[in-house]
Protein backbone atom coordinates (compact mmCIF):
# COMPACT_ATOMS: atom_id res chain seq x y z
CA UNK A 1 0.00 0.00 0.00
CA UNK A 2 3.02 2.23 0.84
CA UNK A 3 4.61 1.61 -2.29
CA UNK A 4 1.09 2.60 -4.13
CA UNK A 5 0.93 5.78 -2.19
CA UNK A 6 4.75 7.20 -3.22
CA UNK A 7 4.15 6.19 -6.65
CA UNK A 8 1.00 8.71 -6.75
CA UNK A 9 2.95 11.22 -4.77
CA UNK A 10 5.76 11.07 -7.42
CA UNK A 11 3.08 11.20 -10.34
CA UNK A 12 1.50 14.53 -9.00
CA UNK A 13 5.10 16.00 -7.98
CA UNK A 14 6.97 15.16 -11.06
CA UNK A 15 6.73 15.70 -14.87
CA UNK A 16 7.86 13.79 -17.57
CA UNK A 17 11.20 11.76 -17.08
CA UNK A 18 12.97 10.99 -19.87
CA UNK A 19 15.21 7.95 -17.91
CA UNK A 20 15.53 6.27 -14.71
CA UNK A 21 17.88 8.46 -13.63
CA UNK A 22 15.75 10.17 -10.94
CA UNK A 23 18.49 12.98 -9.88
CA UNK A 24 17.74 13.85 -13.69
CA UNK A 25 13.77 14.06 -12.94
CA UNK A 26 12.17 17.03 -14.44
CA UNK A 27 9.66 18.74 -11.60
CA UNK A 28 6.22 20.52 -12.33
CA UNK A 29 6.67 24.24 -11.21
CA UNK A 30 3.55 26.06 -10.02
CA UNK A 31 3.01 29.85 -9.43
CA UNK A 32 1.32 30.66 -5.71
CA UNK A 33 0.63 33.78 -4.40
CA UNK A 34 2.90 33.99 -1.23
CA UNK A 35 1.16 35.49 1.31
CA UNK A 36 2.40 35.73 4.44
CA UNK A 37 5.84 35.71 6.43
CA UNK A 38 7.62 33.46 9.21
CA UNK A 39 6.71 36.03 11.07
CA UNK A 40 3.51 35.72 11.16
CA UNK A 41 3.26 32.42 11.23
CA UNK A 42 5.16 32.26 14.51
CA UNK A 43 2.75 34.75 16.28
CA UNK A 44 0.52 31.85 15.62
CA UNK A 45 1.28 29.86 18.68
CA UNK A 46 -0.03 30.99 21.76
CA UNK A 47 1.78 27.82 23.77
CA UNK A 48 -0.21 25.25 22.29
CA UNK A 49 0.13 23.24 19.42
CA UNK A 50 -2.45 24.53 16.86
CA UNK A 51 -3.89 23.69 14.03
CA UNK A 52 -3.70 27.02 11.44
CA UNK A 53 -6.53 28.16 10.20
CA UNK A 54 -5.46 30.89 8.29
CA UNK A 55 -5.01 30.66 4.45
CA UNK A 56 -1.32 32.01 4.11
CA UNK A 57 1.06 31.21 2.12
CA UNK A 58 4.86 31.49 3.16
CA UNK A 59 7.93 30.65 0.50
CA UNK A 60 11.28 28.65 1.58
CA UNK A 61 14.79 27.52 -0.10
CA UNK A 62 15.45 23.97 0.44
CA UNK A 63 18.72 23.41 2.54
CA UNK A 64 18.55 19.88 3.88
CA UNK A 65 19.16 16.46 1.74
CA UNK A 66 17.84 12.94 2.98
CA UNK A 67 20.28 11.41 -0.28
CA UNK A 68 22.78 9.77 2.12
CA UNK A 69 20.54 8.84 5.03
CA UNK A 70 21.82 11.09 7.21
CA UNK A 71 18.36 13.18 7.66
CA UNK A 72 14.71 10.89 7.39
CA UNK A 73 11.52 12.41 6.99
CA UNK A 74 12.58 15.97 7.63
CA UNK A 75 12.41 19.22 5.62
CA UNK A 76 14.39 22.11 6.08
CA UNK A 77 14.10 25.45 4.64
CA UNK A 78 15.42 29.22 5.30
CA UNK A 79 13.54 31.75 4.12
CA UNK A 80 16.51 33.77 2.24
CA UNK A 81 19.23 31.68 -0.16
CA UNK A 82 21.93 33.74 1.47
CA UNK A 83 22.23 35.41 5.23
CA UNK A 84 18.94 33.89 6.25
CA UNK A 85 16.92 35.51 8.94
CA UNK A 86 15.25 32.19 10.10
CA UNK A 87 14.26 28.50 9.34
CA UNK A 88 11.67 25.91 9.85
CA UNK A 89 11.62 22.54 9.84
CA UNK A 90 8.53 19.77 8.49
CA UNK A 91 8.43 16.50 9.66
CA UNK A 92 7.24 14.31 6.30
CA UNK A 93 6.22 10.56 5.93
CA UNK A 94 8.10 10.70 2.96
CA UNK A 95 11.32 8.71 2.11
CA UNK A 96 13.24 10.53 -0.96
CA UNK A 97 12.36 13.24 -0.03
CA UNK A 98 15.37 14.44 -1.94
CA UNK A 99 14.22 13.27 -5.14
CA UNK A 100 11.13 15.81 -4.80
CA UNK A 101 12.59 18.78 -3.02
CA UNK A 102 16.12 19.37 -4.26
CA UNK A 103 18.59 21.28 -2.68
CA UNK A 104 17.94 24.87 -3.96
CA UNK A 105 14.44 24.62 -4.98
CA UNK A 106 12.31 27.32 -4.07
CA UNK A 107 9.39 25.90 -2.30
CA UNK A 108 5.66 27.54 -1.66
CA UNK A 109 4.18 26.18 1.74
CA UNK A 110 0.31 26.23 2.22
CA UNK A 111 0.17 26.82 5.79
CA UNK A 112 -3.76 25.94 6.40
CA UNK A 113 -4.39 22.98 7.90
CA UNK A 114 -1.26 22.09 8.78
CA UNK A 115 -0.11 22.37 12.68
CA UNK A 116 2.15 24.62 14.66
CA UNK A 117 3.75 23.37 17.20
CA UNK A 118 7.17 24.15 19.36
CA UNK A 119 9.02 21.60 21.27
CA UNK A 120 12.40 22.79 22.57
CA UNK A 121 11.92 26.17 21.92
CA UNK A 122 11.96 25.14 18.57
CA UNK A 123 9.03 26.13 15.75
CA UNK A 124 8.06 23.51 13.72
CA UNK A 125 5.01 22.80 11.53
CA UNK A 126 3.43 19.15 10.12
CA UNK A 127 0.89 16.99 10.73
CA UNK A 128 -0.47 15.79 13.86
CA UNK A 129 0.50 13.58 16.47
CA UNK A 130 -1.67 12.78 19.72
CA UNK A 131 -0.49 10.39 22.56
CA UNK A 132 -2.38 10.45 26.13
CA UNK A 133 -3.79 12.97 25.15
CA UNK A 134 -1.57 15.27 24.40
CA UNK A 135 -1.02 16.47 20.69
CA UNK A 136 2.29 17.47 19.04
CA UNK A 137 3.32 18.75 15.80
CA UNK A 138 4.10 15.02 13.68
CA UNK A 139 4.76 13.72 10.21
CA UNK A 140 2.41 15.27 7.55
CA UNK A 141 0.92 12.09 5.48
CA UNK A 142 2.61 11.38 2.06
CA UNK A 143 -0.91 11.70 -0.06
CA UNK A 144 -1.06 15.14 1.34
CA UNK A 145 2.51 16.52 0.94
CA UNK A 146 1.87 17.92 -2.55
CA UNK A 147 -1.63 20.08 -1.52
CA UNK A 148 0.97 21.57 1.01
CA UNK A 149 4.15 21.71 -0.67
CA UNK A 150 4.74 23.20 -4.05
CA UNK A 151 7.95 23.91 -5.96
CA UNK A 152 7.92 27.55 -7.38
CA UNK A 153 9.00 28.51 -10.38
CA UNK A 154 12.31 30.16 -10.09
CA UNK A 155 13.90 27.57 -10.76
CA UNK A 156 16.69 26.31 -8.62
CA UNK A 157 19.01 28.46 -6.16
CA UNK A 158 22.73 28.34 -5.12
CA UNK A 159 23.05 28.43 -1.45
CA UNK A 160 25.18 29.97 0.18
CA UNK A 161 25.93 28.79 4.09
CA UNK A 162 26.18 31.75 6.25
CA UNK A 163 29.41 31.68 7.51
CA UNK A 164 29.68 31.71 11.86
CA UNK A 165 32.25 30.72 14.56
CA UNK A 166 31.09 28.37 17.74
CA UNK A 167 30.56 31.54 19.69
CA UNK A 168 28.35 33.29 16.94
CA UNK A 169 25.80 30.66 17.32
CA UNK A 170 22.14 32.60 17.86
CA UNK A 171 18.42 31.22 17.98
CA UNK A 172 17.68 33.11 15.13
CA UNK A 173 20.11 30.34 12.84
CA UNK A 174 18.41 27.34 14.19
CA UNK A 175 17.42 25.74 11.22
CA UNK A 176 19.76 27.54 8.37
CA UNK A 177 22.27 26.50 6.83
CA UNK A 178 25.63 27.29 8.39
CA UNK A 179 29.23 26.62 7.42
CA UNK A 180 31.76 26.84 10.68
CA UNK A 181 35.31 27.30 10.25
CA UNK A 182 38.40 25.96 11.83
CA UNK A 183 36.91 23.52 14.10
CA UNK A 184 38.02 19.06 14.68
CA UNK A 185 36.91 16.23 15.91
CA UNK A 186 37.36 15.99 19.89
CA UNK A 187 40.39 14.22 20.35
CA UNK A 188 39.29 11.26 22.59
CA UNK A 189 36.73 10.76 19.71
CA UNK A 190 40.01 10.33 16.57
CA UNK A 191 39.42 6.97 15.06
CA UNK A 192 35.97 6.52 15.84
CA UNK A 193 33.34 6.09 13.31
CA UNK A 194 30.63 8.91 12.39
CA UNK A 195 27.92 6.85 14.08
CA UNK A 196 27.36 3.55 15.56
CA UNK A 197 24.69 1.13 13.76
CA UNK A 198 21.61 1.77 13.69
CA UNK A 199 21.60 4.72 16.79
CA UNK A 200 21.68 8.32 16.29
CA UNK A 201 25.24 9.43 17.40
CA UNK A 202 26.34 12.45 18.78
CA UNK A 203 30.48 13.44 18.04
CA UNK A 204 31.91 16.47 19.28
CA UNK A 205 33.44 19.25 17.55
CA UNK A 206 36.04 21.86 18.88
CA UNK A 207 37.51 24.87 17.79
CA UNK A 208 41.32 26.42 19.18
CA UNK A 209 39.64 27.90 22.34
CA UNK A 210 38.27 24.55 23.37
CA UNK A 211 34.29 25.79 22.73
CA UNK A 212 32.47 22.69 21.27
CA UNK A 213 29.43 21.62 19.16
CA UNK A 214 27.82 18.50 18.82
CA UNK A 215 28.05 16.49 15.41
CA UNK A 216 24.95 14.35 14.82
CA UNK A 217 25.10 11.32 13.16
CA UNK A 218 22.65 8.47 11.80
CA UNK A 219 23.46 5.38 12.50
CA UNK A 220 21.59 4.29 9.16
CA UNK A 221 23.81 7.24 6.87
CA UNK A 222 25.44 5.74 4.19
CA UNK A 223 28.54 7.11 5.76
CA UNK A 224 28.13 5.67 9.13
CA UNK A 225 31.19 3.39 9.13
CA UNK A 226 33.66 6.06 7.90
CA UNK A 227 36.46 7.15 10.14
CA UNK A 228 35.56 10.64 11.66
CA UNK A 229 38.42 12.90 10.25
CA UNK A 230 41.38 13.62 12.11
CA UNK A 231 42.36 17.21 11.23
CA UNK A 232 40.78 20.42 11.29
CA UNK A 233 38.70 22.23 8.38
CA UNK A 234 35.33 23.76 8.17
CA UNK A 235 32.15 22.36 8.62
CA UNK A 236 28.58 22.42 6.54
CA UNK A 237 24.97 22.08 7.67
CA UNK A 238 21.96 22.21 9.36
CA UNK A 239 22.02 23.89 13.04
CA UNK A 240 19.80 22.33 14.78
CA UNK A 241 19.21 23.79 18.45
CA UNK A 242 17.19 22.39 21.78
CA UNK A 243 16.51 25.01 23.49
CA UNK A 244 19.66 26.44 24.29
CA UNK A 245 21.98 23.17 23.01
CA UNK A 246 22.97 23.87 19.65
CA UNK A 247 24.32 20.60 17.24
CA UNK A 248 24.53 20.60 13.51
CA UNK A 249 24.02 17.99 10.92
CA UNK A 250 25.75 17.31 7.75
CA UNK A 251 24.34 15.91 4.39
CA UNK A 252 27.34 14.03 3.01
CA UNK A 253 30.60 14.13 3.33
CA UNK A 254 31.16 16.87 1.12
CA UNK A 255 29.91 19.08 3.69
CA UNK A 256 33.49 18.77 5.46
CA UNK A 257 36.44 19.68 4.43
CA UNK A 258 39.41 18.87 7.04
CA UNK A 259 42.85 18.96 5.37
CA UNK A 260 44.39 21.71 7.84
CA UNK A 261 46.86 20.79 10.34
CA UNK A 262 44.77 20.38 13.92
CA UNK A 263 44.90 23.14 16.49
CA UNK A 264 48.42 23.77 19.04
CA UNK A 265 47.21 21.98 22.40
CA UNK A 266 45.17 24.31 24.18
CA UNK A 267 45.91 25.45 27.34
CA UNK A 268 43.45 26.22 29.93
CA UNK A 269 44.59 25.13 32.90
CA UNK A 270 46.60 27.35 35.21
CA UNK A 271 48.70 26.90 38.50
CA UNK A 272 49.84 29.59 40.86
CA UNK A 273 50.61 30.04 44.47
CA UNK A 274 49.61 33.62 44.38
CA UNK A 275 45.99 32.84 44.75
CA UNK A 276 45.49 31.53 48.58
CA UNK A 277 43.00 31.93 51.14
CA UNK A 278 43.14 35.22 52.53
CA UNK A 279 40.34 35.16 55.46
CA UNK A 280 38.07 32.55 57.17
CA UNK A 281 34.86 33.75 58.81
CA UNK A 282 32.83 32.43 61.56
CA UNK A 283 30.98 35.19 63.50
CA UNK A 284 30.09 34.84 66.87
CA UNK A 285 26.69 36.83 66.66
CA UNK A 286 25.79 35.43 63.01
CA UNK A 287 26.67 31.58 61.90
CA UNK A 288 24.92 32.58 58.61
CA UNK A 289 27.53 35.58 57.98
CA UNK A 290 30.27 32.89 57.49
CA UNK A 291 32.40 32.72 54.54
CA UNK A 292 36.24 32.04 52.60
CA UNK A 293 37.57 34.90 51.27
CA UNK A 294 40.49 34.23 48.59
CA UNK A 295 43.07 36.27 46.80
CA UNK A 296 44.69 36.63 43.95
CA UNK A 297 48.09 38.29 45.10
CA UNK A 298 49.51 38.40 41.34
CA UNK A 299 49.95 41.06 38.88
CA UNK A 300 47.45 39.48 36.15
CA UNK A 301 44.42 37.40 36.26
CA UNK A 302 44.29 33.79 37.25
CA UNK A 303 41.92 31.52 35.36
CA UNK A 304 40.62 29.04 38.53
CA UNK A 305 39.31 26.06 35.81
CA UNK A 306 39.93 22.87 37.50
CA UNK A 307 40.67 24.58 40.81
CA UNK A 308 38.25 23.39 44.14
CA UNK A 309 38.23 24.19 48.10
CA UNK A 310 38.17 20.95 49.95
CA UNK A 311 37.17 20.78 53.19
CA UNK A 312 37.83 18.22 56.37
CA UNK A 313 35.79 18.91 59.24
CA UNK A 314 36.92 17.70 62.73
CA UNK A 315 39.75 15.25 62.59
CA UNK A 316 38.58 13.50 59.36
CA UNK A 317 41.01 12.22 57.19
CA UNK A 318 38.48 12.15 54.19
CA UNK A 319 37.05 15.31 51.86
CA UNK A 320 33.88 16.45 53.65
CA UNK A 321 32.57 18.34 50.91
CA UNK A 322 34.09 20.62 48.11
CA UNK A 323 33.20 23.83 46.20
CA UNK A 324 34.22 23.54 42.25
CA UNK A 325 35.76 26.91 41.07
CA UNK A 326 35.95 26.38 37.62
CA UNK A 327 33.60 29.36 36.58
CA UNK A 328 35.31 31.87 38.52
CA UNK A 329 38.43 34.44 36.97
CA UNK A 330 40.37 36.42 39.81
CA UNK A 331 41.36 39.60 38.83
CA UNK A 332 44.84 40.74 39.94
CA UNK A 333 44.86 42.06 43.72
CA UNK A 334 41.40 41.11 43.97
CA UNK A 335 39.38 38.23 46.20
CA UNK A 336 37.01 35.94 45.46
CA UNK A 337 34.26 35.64 48.36
CA UNK A 338 32.06 32.39 48.83
CA UNK A 339 29.57 32.69 51.32
CA UNK A 340 26.88 29.72 52.27
CA UNK A 341 23.65 32.28 52.57
CA UNK A 342 24.39 35.08 49.69
CA UNK A 343 20.89 36.83 51.30
CA UNK A 344 22.27 37.02 54.97
CA UNK A 345 25.69 37.80 53.99
CA UNK A 346 24.42 40.80 51.63
CA UNK A 347 22.10 42.20 54.60
CA UNK A 348 25.13 41.75 56.66
CA UNK A 349 28.01 42.91 54.85
CA UNK A 350 26.19 45.20 52.44
CA UNK A 351 26.96 43.17 48.97
CA UNK A 352 26.70 39.84 47.44
CA UNK A 353 29.47 37.32 47.49
CA UNK A 354 30.88 36.57 44.63
CA UNK A 355 29.33 32.21 44.90
CA UNK A 356 26.60 31.01 47.17
CA UNK A 357 27.53 27.67 48.10
CA UNK A 358 24.93 26.13 50.81
CA UNK A 359 25.29 24.90 54.33
CA UNK A 360 27.93 22.04 55.38
CA UNK A 361 30.16 23.24 52.49
CA UNK A 362 33.75 24.32 52.83
CA UNK A 363 32.47 28.03 53.04
CA UNK A 364 29.86 26.61 56.18
CA UNK A 365 33.07 25.42 58.70
CA UNK A 366 32.70 26.08 62.54
CA UNK A 367 36.11 27.07 63.02
CA UNK A 368 37.68 23.52 63.80
CA UNK A 369 38.13 22.74 59.91
CA UNK A 370 40.33 21.87 57.64
CA UNK A 371 40.46 23.79 54.22
CA UNK A 372 42.36 22.97 51.04
CA UNK A 373 42.95 24.74 47.98
CA UNK A 374 43.66 22.66 45.07
CA UNK A 375 44.65 23.34 41.53
CA UNK A 376 43.72 21.62 37.90
CA UNK A 377 46.42 19.56 38.51
CA UNK A 378 45.35 17.90 42.06
CA UNK A 379 48.44 20.26 43.52
CA UNK A 380 47.80 21.41 46.94
CA UNK A 381 48.45 25.22 46.54
CA UNK A 382 47.61 26.60 50.10
CA UNK A 383 45.88 24.95 53.36
CA UNK A 384 44.61 26.22 56.65
CA UNK A 385 44.44 23.97 59.41
CA UNK A 386 46.06 20.35 59.52
CA UNK A 387 43.91 17.11 57.92
CA UNK A 388 43.11 14.13 60.88
CA UNK A 389 43.75 17.09 63.57
CA UNK A 390 40.44 18.56 65.14
CA UNK A 391 40.73 22.04 65.23
CA UNK A 392 39.62 22.48 68.87
CA UNK A 393 41.98 24.16 71.08
CA UNK A 394 44.93 24.15 68.41
CA UNK A 395 46.58 27.39 66.70
CA UNK A 396 44.36 26.50 63.49
CA UNK A 397 40.39 26.99 65.59
CA UNK A 398 38.88 29.93 64.33
CA UNK A 399 35.84 28.99 66.06
CA UNK A 400 33.20 32.26 66.61
CA UNK A 401 36.06 34.45 65.25
CA UNK A 402 38.27 34.92 62.26
CA UNK A 403 41.31 33.58 60.37
CA UNK A 404 43.31 36.23 58.39
CA UNK A 405 46.51 35.93 56.78
CA UNK A 406 48.99 38.59 57.24
CA UNK A 407 49.20 40.95 54.50
CA UNK A 408 53.09 39.99 54.47
CA UNK A 409 52.25 36.66 52.48
CA UNK A 410 52.18 36.79 48.58
CA UNK A 411 52.14 33.05 48.68
CA UNK A 412 50.18 30.04 49.23
CA UNK A 413 51.77 27.13 51.34
CA UNK A 414 51.04 23.33 51.06
CA UNK A 415 51.92 23.34 54.73
CA UNK A 416 49.65 24.98 57.30
CA UNK A 417 52.07 27.93 58.39
CA UNK A 418 51.22 29.43 62.27
CA UNK A 419 53.05 32.38 62.38
CA UNK A 420 51.31 33.46 58.53
CA UNK A 421 47.77 34.05 60.08
CA UNK A 422 46.25 35.85 62.77
CA UNK A 423 43.58 33.84 64.46
CA UNK A 424 40.74 34.86 66.75
CA UNK A 425 38.39 32.59 68.52
CA UNK A 426 37.03 32.28 71.98
CA UNK A 427 39.19 30.27 73.52
CA UNK A 428 43.25 31.65 72.90
CA UNK A 429 44.70 28.42 73.09
CA UNK A 430 47.76 27.46 71.25
CA UNK A 431 49.14 31.51 70.69
CA UNK A 432 45.96 32.21 69.11
CA UNK A 433 43.73 35.04 70.44
CA UNK A 434 41.02 34.91 72.77
CA UNK A 435 38.71 37.60 71.36
CA UNK A 436 35.01 36.76 69.95
CA UNK A 437 34.90 38.77 66.45
CA UNK A 438 31.32 39.58 65.29
CA UNK A 439 29.57 40.53 62.16
CA UNK A 440 30.11 42.85 60.33
CA UNK A 441 32.56 45.37 62.11
CA UNK A 442 35.11 42.67 62.66
CA UNK A 443 35.39 41.35 59.17
CA UNK A 444 36.93 42.64 55.96
CA UNK A 445 35.54 40.34 52.96
CA UNK A 446 36.38 41.52 49.45
CA UNK A 447 39.38 43.72 51.02
CA UNK A 448 42.62 42.43 51.29
CA UNK A 449 43.53 44.45 54.63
Amino acid sequence: MRRITYILLGILVMGCVKDRDFETATFKCSDITVNASYQQLRSLYKGETIQIQEDWTIEGYVISSDQTGNFFGALYFQDKPSEPTEGFQMALDLRDIHLFYPVGSKIAIRLKGLYLGKTNDVFKIGGVFTSFGNTTVGRLPATVVPKHIAILCDGKTIITPQLVTLTELTPSLTNTLVQIPAVEIALDEIGASFAIPEEETKRSLVDCLDNELTLLNSGYSDFQEEPLPSKNGSVTGILLRENTRYSIAIRSLDDMDFTQERCAEFVDEFSSDQVFISELADPDNNSKARFVELYNAASESISLKGWVLRRYTNANTEVSSTVDLSEFVIEPKATLVISPNKAEFEAVYGFAPDLEVGTNSPADSNGDDTLELVDPFDTVVDIFGVIGEDGSGTDHEFEDGRAFRKSSVLRGSAVYTPAEWIVFNDTGAAGTIDQPQNAPNDFTPGTRD
